[in-house]
Order: C-alpha cells, then sequence, then structure tokens
C-alpha cells in the first residue's frame, strides 16, 4: 500500500522543525553560557578594583614597590575584554546585555585609569598610558579594525603600555566626559599616546614616536 503523500510532507516538516528548533536551542544555550562567564568575571573584577582602591587608601609610603610591583590592570580584565568582543561578534553591538556589560566594563577600566594615575603620584612611577576611541558603527570607522589589530600587536611587544579601549558612540556620560576632557574628535580612530592626540589610523611605527622610554629600549 502506498503511503500517501501528504504523510510524507508531514513527516519531512517535522524532521525539518525539529532539527530547527533543536539548534536555535543549543544555540540560546551557548549563548547564555557565554553571557554567564563574562558576568562571573565582570563580578570579579569590580571586586578587585574595589579593594585595590581601598588597599591604596590603606597603603603607607613604604609600599609603593608592592603596588608597581602589581599592575591594577589585571588579566582578569584583559580576559574580559576579549571575551566581550566574542559576545559583540556573536550577538551583534546591539544585543541590549552586550551593551550593558560593556558600560561596565568601560566604568572599570575609567577606574583603573584613574587609581594608576594616583599610585603614580604618589609612588613617583611614570606609566605610558595609551587611549583608545573608536567605533563599531557601520561607516563611522573604516580604519578601527585595521588600528585595533596594530595596537594588539604594540602590546605583546610592550606589555608595560597601559592600553584603555573606549567606544566612541557608547552611550555613558563618564566616556562622553572623557572625551570632552581629552578634546576628542569624531574623526576616528583617536589616540592618546602620553597626552598626545593622534587621529586618523597610526602604525606602529607612528605610536613608538611618541613612546621615548620604549625607543631607547629598541635602540
Amino acid at each position: 500500500m502506498r503511503t500517501m503523500p501528504w504523510i510524507k510532507y508531514l513527516l519531512a516538516f517535522v524532521i525539518t522543525a525539529f532539527i530547527f528548533s533543536t539548534a536555535i536551542v543549543a544555540n540560546n544555550f551557548f549563548n547564555a553560557k557565554r553571557i554567564a562567564q563574562i558576568r562571573s568575571i565582570e563580578e570579579g573584577i569590580s571586586i578587585d578594583i574595589l579593594s585595590l582602591e581601598t588597599q591604596f587608601e590603606l597603603l603607607q609610603e613604604q609600599s609603593c614597590n608592592s603596588i608597581s610591583e602589581n599592575p591594577i590592570l589585571s588579566r582578569e580584565l584583559d580576559t574580559l575584554a576579549h571575551k566581550l568582543s566574542f559576545a559583540e561578534a556573536r550577538l551583534g553591538a546591539d544585543n541590549e546585555e552586550v551593551v550593558r556589560l560593556k558600560r561596565h566594563y568601560s566604568l572599570l577600566e575609567i577606574k583603573d585609569l584613574l587609581l594608576m594615575k594616583k599610585v603614580s603620584e604618589k609612588c613617583n612611577l611614570e606609566p605610558v598610558f595609551l587611549l583608545y576611541f573608536y567605533s563599531n558603527e557601520k561607516g563611522a570607522c573604516t580604519d578601527c579594525k585595521r588600528q585595533g589589530y596594530v595596537l594588539t600587536e604594540l602590546a605583546k611587544e610592550h606589555p608595560e603600555l597601559r592600553i584603555y579601549s573606549f567606544d566612541y558612540n557608547l552611550d555613558l556620560s563618564a566616556i562622553e566626559t572623557l572625551i570632552s576632557l581629552e578634546n576628542i574628535p569624531s574623526e576616528l580612530p583617536a589616540l592618546v599616546v602620553n597626552g598626545n592626540l593622534l587621529t586618523g589610523f597610526q602604525s606602529i611605527e607612528d605610536v613608538q614616536e611618541f613612546l621615548p622610554e620604549i625607543e631607547e629600549e629598541i635602540e
């Protein structure tokens, strides 16, 4: 006895729907797991930053060596940056959770920058700060991706650099204030290297011109 055509179509539909729904559930599961990991790291960093701020208030002059040997920008902060980049690429830059985490991460970066400046003043240190302003908006910054690669390589070659990256278009008053204080134009990418404002794409060599301490080491 022949199977009725509509039964074949129904079976095909059920199988297709099952595969499709399974893929969606699996995708949502892994996305949720990734977000949970990011939140966990974020919470850990928040505690570290608050602890360091409290520690700074308690430290005496003789403790400056211990501060300089333990950089405030921890590996966990770098790990969070990588995971946020992954989440942004996977879920989209406009994803509500990604934007929320990105705001928190940016605040932690600014907090670390301010703490390091206080430490530098108190302990007579001379760290090299590099602020990087970029945009993920379509067509807003054609060289930002390339600039990011350059800074990644620069950080590998010179771990003493303290690089802070900020999304120029992120809706966050603290970043808006930083942009205003540093006189950052809308032309991106933009870098502030040791107090020097650079706009447009900058090669490793271009940036190194504003890092005399590093140039001496290279020579």
